[in-house]
């Protein structure tokens, strides 16, 4: 894999397991009442 393709997997990665990681924080700090 070339150099580009490598750093664009990457932030990929980061966007999909961060925005991942966020939703799950916000969901113990504010859960939904029933």
């Amino acid at each position: 894999m070339t150099g580009s393709a490598i750093a664009m997997m990457v932030l990929a990665l980061v966007l999909v397991w961060g925005g991942l990681v966020l939703s799950l924080i916000h969901l113990n700090r504010n859960p939904e009442e029933e």
